[in-house]
């Protein structure tokens, strides 16, 4: 019955899958990502932390904060656009053609040449590594743009306007970067994590609908979750309201209110997890994927908070509840996910997964907390860090072996 199940899932995903044989590691647009993705991920936050405790420089660049701003939103954040698109593409839009073999590794190696590309950006140029990192975004963006418009319903039309808005805020970036225009780079990195906090909720509303509803099957529960659109619509206004009043706006004092807003319409979106009949808030994998909301409405709501306070002090911690806790925790379950279904397996959680969801959370409040015990501070990034990082690596441990090697239910991808 399960591997009725497996292939029924898995055939819905790969009915266009082109002929021919390719190694599994360029068998779908997933696979290469997250075995790059992960090993940078660990990589990048421990020589950060190490860095920015004086313990080691890197010669090679300058701007070391910069570089972490940039790595840790639109290093990692292109790659998890990658993923999604190039593996959902296929469930979104019926009859496309997933990139596979040599489009995929070329795709994979632009997206490698823009981080060596970043690390040394004081050799190569502002305006060669920003045409690599610009180039990846805009061809993702044109793989998808046809099966977006050609959609009848249009229902996924807004991932498209997403995508376009961070493009958009790359070019900010760089032209800021190189003197081009007046915003300073911190404030269009602000902007930048603000639209991908969008993407983050147009992407996880498709990632629960599909896993939350694959595991009510599995479990042979006779109900069905239902991703609501008006709350996660209520929850992007508000966040893009937010996101462009502090870019254009950064004094403004309606900041505190569009943030506690932003907090109040994402918490709403919890919810969709209270079913008619049956209770889902404490399995394992539910509370990993309401987790991200969560701590999306913590960021917002200390950053509202702050805000109210007479003297603002912590916004640039309170903003990791935003980056060290909805990306790490949005690229650890959506790793796991993908990296579960697309390779025919069952969703699981295992004791190893439960401690790295754990670690994420813990290092998230030690990081965002840190103005409260400024005498630890060196103690906080540091651990914080490791902590961030074993996630990955236990995620490395485990489906590693899944991603180099063929699916479990024989079928090609």
């Amino acid at each position: 019955m399960i591997e009725e199940i497996k292939k029924q899932y898995a055939t819905n995903h790969y009915t266009h899958y082109p002929k021919g044989e390719f190694p599994p590691y360029l068998a779908y647009g997933f696979r290469p990502i997250f075995l790059l993705l992960a090993p940078y991920i660990v990589i990048s936050i421990i020589l950060w932390s190490l860095t920015f405790a004086g313990y080691i420089s890197l010669p090679f660049m300058e701007d070391t904060l910069n570089w972490h701003m940039y790595e840790m939103i639109f290093g990692i954040g292109s790659a998890g656009i990658m993923a999604f698109f190039l593996t959902g593409a296929p469930e979104l839009f019926p009859g496309t053609i997933p990139v596979v073999g040599k489009k995929l590794a070329f795709i994979t190696l632009l997206w490698l040449a823009g981080r060596v590309g970043f690390w040394f950006i004081d050799y190569l140029g502002i305006y060669l590594v920003g045409f690599l990192n610009i180039a990846l975004l805009v061809y993702i963006t044109a793989l998808v743009i046809k099966p977006l418009f050609a959609d009848v319903t249009k229902r996924h039309i807004s991932l498209g306007f997403s995508l376009v808005s961070l493009i958009l805020a790359q070019v900010l970036f760089f032209a800021s970067a190189g003197n081009l225009i007046s915003f300073d780079t911190h404030s269009t990195m602000l902007l930048s994590l603000g639209l991908f906090m969008v993407l983050v909720l147009l992407a996880i509303r498709r990632v629960n609908m599909e896993a939350i509803n694959e595991l009510l099957e599995h479990e042979g529960i006779d109900e069905t979750f239902y991703a609501r659109s008006p709350r996660y619509n209520l929850a992007i206004f508000c966040v893009t309201l937010y996101t462009l009043t502090e870019f254009f706006y950064p004094q403004n004092p309606i900041l505190a209110y569009l943030a506690l807003a932003s907090a109040a319409s994402i918490l709403n979106i919890l919810n969709d997890f209270i079913l008619k009949d049956n209770n889902i808030l404490f399995k394992p994998f539910i509370i990993y994927l309401m987790s991200i909301l969560i701590l999306m409405a913590l960021g917002y709501g200390f950053l509202g908070f702050d805000y109210l306070n007479d003297e603002i002090f912590a916004l640039n911690h309170f903003r990791h509840f935003l980056t060290s806790g909805v990306f790490g925790m949005v690229f650890y379950v959506v790793m796991i996910v993908i990296s579960t279904v697309h390779t025919g397996r069952l969703l699981f959680t295992n004791i190893w997964l439960n401690i790295g969801f754990i670690l994420i959370i813990l290092s998230t409040f030690i990081r965002s907390f840190i103005p409260y015990y400024e005498e630890f501070i060196m103690m906080a990034y540091i651990s914080s860090s490791i902590l961030w990082a074993i996630p990955f690596i236990i995620y490395m441990k485990i489906f590693f072996p899944y991603l180099l090697n063929k699916r479990a239910d024989g079928i090609p991808g």
